[in-house]
């Protein structure tokens, strides 16, 4: 479990194919990194494979890379970093299970006065657990649903703090990100749906 809040941004050092998935090796500034612990790398939950001083490994296997963008990845790109929340820490942001539940477009980029506002093009599966001040998670970064424009669009508000921590500041229109709905609405709405059929 997670909670959105970007603790290092990482980079990526080197991606080979393995068996059908893709080994990572990511430099990060972290300390204690264990074998068998979950990060969540650009907002998807993954499994050390291997940890040294200054990186650590991950491999995606087929079905990660069916849903995610780690296949487009190259050297040197940077990416999202959160270790797994802790029992008794803080939920500085909302309740993120390392889920990637789409693929978003980035739409639109601008600024307004101290908020860098970005539309994004969502799935449906993201579009219909959303709502209006609401909680999404965009590359690992737990953020408000600041409008609902249009159809299949999410406007999203970077404050200050986020467009210099974490690699939001870097989006241009066109890109693709990782998206994972509320975990709150995903449940609501697969209830709603399991009450229309019974």
């Amino acid at each position: 479990m997670f909670t959105g809040i970007v603790t290092a941004v990482g980079q990526i050092e080197h991606a080979e194919p393995r068996e059908g998935g893709l080994d990572l090796r990511i430099t990060a500034p972290f300390t204690g990194v264990a074998e068998g612990e979950s990060i969540a790398v650009a907002g998807a939950c993954l499994t050390v494979t291997a940890a040294h001083e200054g990186w650590f490994g991950v491999h995606a296997v087929t079905t990660t890379l069916e849903r995610t963008r780690f296949a487009e990845l190259e050297r040197g790109a940077r990416v999202n970093l959160e270790r797994a929340v802790q029992a008794g820490s803080a939920l500085g942001g909302h309740l993120v299970q390392g889920h990637v539940d789409g693929v978003g477009i980035v739409a639109a980029v601008r600024q307004d006065r101290d908020a860098r506002l970005i539309d994004l093009q969502v799935p449906k599966e993201v579009e219909r657990v959303s709502i209006p001040l609401g909680s999404i998670t965009v590359e690992g970064v737990s953020l408000t649903v600041n409008a609902m424009p249009g159809h299949g669009i999410i406007q999203v508000a970077l404050v200050p703090y986020t467009v210099e921590h974490t690699t939001l500041a870097l989006l241009k229109t066109g890109d693709r990100v990782h998206l994972e709905g509320d975990v709150i609405g995903k449940y609501v709405r697969a209830f709603m749906e399991r009450g229309v059929k019974d």
